[in-house]
């Protein structure tokens, strides 16, 4: 295990969910854990979620759900990443909704020997080409669905997609491609019950695409899911905040010198603080010659970088050993954020959080 720690806010994220709770009614919140609640810990944040009002849960893969089944999770929950391995037989006898986006995933939902019709989602390709049925394909996967439906093997629940989120005017022609997707689908006879479209960037912005369920999944964690406004800009607060103690503090002449294998060539004196976190906790090693920490109340830019070791600039700062250093946390608190390591990375704000290594301890408050 790690010294570092990645401490999450629970009433912070709770926060954000009721905001986009409220924002978004009567349309209901599918709340996405994907990746381990992008890295914050599937349980945890999934009961936080339904707390402050998701009525479903999105977890990308069946595993995922039996896992949340397994503690006692009972709302709806989703799963949509499918392999040839995918136990369609625990996940409708477990009450897991599938996404469906091919003739050969409902057969093989058919042949599964469940006990109980599995509840399918099918999904159409709008223009994000992740994964959904095409224009051409669109109707024999809603006749073959219907006629499984019809022997008993699953219920037709719901349609759905992903939207692009590449511009305002893609994701209208999207829209406009689900709506008649949904249309041929219900001249063939199909009834659906659910229908969702947007993930956090439609949700907020495009009230059109929010049918019934709104797939909220990183605005809820507090990174915006635009480039134009912050997750603060938004009234989100990020609740993860990963830190780091001090281990020790060296003052340093001008040159070349070494400190726990990190190699450092100084132009004048300094005083540096080694710290107990590296990439191998997770640090984005694109990010360290723009980013900063803050270390006693000040943001102090990084040094040199190793596997799980780091050296901050700590002149005329009163740092001692054990004192713990924040890499990222909550803009209303002064700290660098995950999103500001995104962008001095050019990446975005979930890769930054999700790559927060499993030995690192989460401390939930």
């Amino acid at each position: 295990m790690s010294a570092a720690l990645a401490t999450i806010d629970l009433e912070a994220f709770r926060r954000n969910v009721r905001l986009l709770v409220d924002l978004v009614a009567p349309s209901e919140v599918m709340l996405a854990v994907k990746a381990d609640a992008y890295g914050h810990g599937v349980l945890p944040m999934s009961l936080a979620a339904l707390e402050a009002g998701a009525t479903a849960l999105a977890v990308l893969e069946v595993g995922a759900g039996l896992e949340l089944r397994a503690a006692g999770v009972t709302v709806p929950l989703f799963a949509w990443l499918h392999g040839t391995a995918t136990d369609f037989r625990a996940a409708a006898e477990n009450h897991i909704d599938v996404g469906v986006s091919a003739v050969w995933q409902l057969e093989a939902i058919a042949e599964s020997g469940a006990e109980v019709p599995a509840r399918v989602h099918l999904k159409i390709d709008t223009g994000l080409s992740r994964n959904g049925a095409s224009v051409e394909d669109w109707p024999k996967l809603v006749a073959t669905a219907l006629h499984l439906e019809s022997q008993g093997f699953l219920e037709v629940y719901g349609a759905w997609s992903h939207l692009a989120d590449a511009s305002v005017a893609d994701d209208e022609i999207a829209l406009a491609k689900f709506t008649v997707a949904v249309e041929v689908a219900t001249s063939l006879g199909a009834r659906f019950s659910k229908l969702h479209l947007a993930a956090s960037s439609a949700g907020i912005r495009m009230p059109a695409a929010r049918f019934d369920y709104v797939r909220f999944g990183i605005a809820a964690f507090g990174i915006s899911p635009f480039d134009d406004v912050d997750g603060r800009g938004l009234g989100l607060e990020a609740p993860m905040t990963l830190s780091a103690p001090v281990l020790s503090v060296h003052e340093l002449g001008a040159g070349p010198a070494s400190i726990a294998g990190l190699d450092v060539d100084l132009d004048e004196p300094a005083t540096v603080a080694l710290l107990a976190i590296g990439y191998g906790d997770g640090v984005q090693a694109p990010a360290v010659e723009r980013a900063e920490v803050l270390l006693g109340g000040e943001r102090r830019r990084i040094i040199a970088l190793g596997a799980d070791r780091m050296l901050v600039d700590a002149d005329d700062v009163a740092a001692s050993p054990g004192d713990r250093v924040v890499l990222f946390g909550s803009a209303e608190r002064g700290e660098p954020t995950a999103e500001e390591w995104a962008g001095h990375a050019d990446s975005i704000g979930d890769e930054v959080v999700v790559s927060v290594s499993p030995r690192v301890e989460r401390v939930y408050v």
